[in-house]
């Protein structure tokens, strides 16, 4: 007898075409072998336009003198205009947040700095932005000690007269760029080192900070030769000491804190060239290797170190590994201070 229902199944099934197997392979590899070309096209083109470096301070800081020295300098090695745009507020969060979340192509780098990649991690309670996973590293610029100083009016000469002020008044006062900044932290220290009570007085940029310590609204600042040095010579500013261990080529006559009886006081503050963790690896590659060229010039070098910046070239990972050491050290600095941010 004819099973009516076999022979309708095995009609579907000469009906029914099978699905090449191999099929989703293949596609999957076209889409990966364009994705791969398109990152590498990405890479070939940049940059298409101009390219914006965030300095999360503002103008005549000693972040925004550096930026603007090798801006010019990584125009020409990388064929593209490099547009400082400053972004200041917060220690540097405001600035640094706006370029971890901007567009990874490349075209938006920032000038990082010890206090917005190292420290603010500690300080603040609640930061936009993690500065190791948010970020890649394209280049190390330089590291830079502060310079303790005082108004040029003022009767403080050094570290004695300095105490004995706080003791009268039962405290001083310091300024600073900002929450977070070296210069906050180095201020906080001073005073713990000291045993001298100090009053924090953050302000929005460097620049304000430099001009109410001149007018002697504030008894001293820490802050980095770039911008001290022209008042220092001017005769608006006097030096006390340097932060870091030992004297630096900029200011041979500074002593150190060290050399005059501060212990465990060896503080140096860095800035690190970064773009957005996603950005394309060719575009990286193309914004590190036009770095190093432009930090490899003769003229920027002299620029820098006239600054108190000491270059010195790292690595990929040598960055990665020195921004997570630093955080580590800083974050000591930071519980030893007592100093605390939402």
């Amino acid at each position: 007898m004819l099973n009516i229902d076999t022979e309708l199944d095995e009609d579907r099934s000469m009906k029914t075409p099978k699905k090449p197997v191999g099929r989703p392979i293949r596609l999957q590899a076209i889409a990966a072998l364009a994705l791969c070309l398109g990152v590498q096209a990405a890479g070939a083109a940049f940059p298409e336009k101009p390219i914006r470096l965030i300095v999360p301070f503002g103008p005549g800081t000693s972040t925004d003198t550096v930026a603007r020295a090798f801006a010019e300098e990584l125009s020409k090695t990388i064929g593209q205009t490099v547009i400082v745009d400053n972004k200041a507020g917060a220690g540097g969060t405001v600035g640094t947040a706006q370029a971890a979340a901007a567009s990874a192509d490349g075209h938006t780098i920032v000038l990082g700095t010890v206090g917005t990649h190292a420290i603010n991690t500690t300080l603040y309670k609640k930061l936009a932005y993690n500065p190791q996973r948010d970020f890649t590293p394209l280049a190390y610029l330089g590291a830079t000690p502060t310079l303790l100083v005082v108004p040029a009016n003022s009767p403080v000469r050094s570290l004695a007269d300095l105490k004995a002020a706080g003791a009268r008044n039962a405290g001083v006062l310091f300024a600073s760029a900002g929450n977070g900044t070296s210069g906050h932290l180095a201020g906080e220290l001073l005073g713990l080192r000291m045993s001298m009570p100090v009053t924090h007085v953050p302000y929005k940029e460097g620049g304000q900070a430099l001009t109410e310590t001149m007018g002697g609204q504030t008894a001293f600042m820490f802050y980095h030769p770039a911008a001290v040095l022209p008042h220092i010579k001017s005769g608006k500013l006097r030096a006390l000491g340097v932060s870091s261990r030992s004297r630096i080529s900029a200011a041979p006559d500074v002593p150190s804190l060290l050399e005059q009886g501060v212990k465990d006081f060896d503080l140096v503050a860095w800035f690190m060239l970064f773009a957005p963790s996603q950005t394309p690896a060719p575009v990286v590659e193309r914004l590190q290797e036009a770095s190093a060229r432009a930090l490899a010039n003769a003229d920027l070098k002299a620029r820098l170190l006239g600054q108190g910046v000491e270059l010195r070239p790292m690595s990929v990972t040598e960055m990665k590994d020195f921004v997570a050491q630093e955080t580590t050290k800083w974050a000591e600095a930071v519980r030893q201070s007592g100093a605390q941010l939402d």
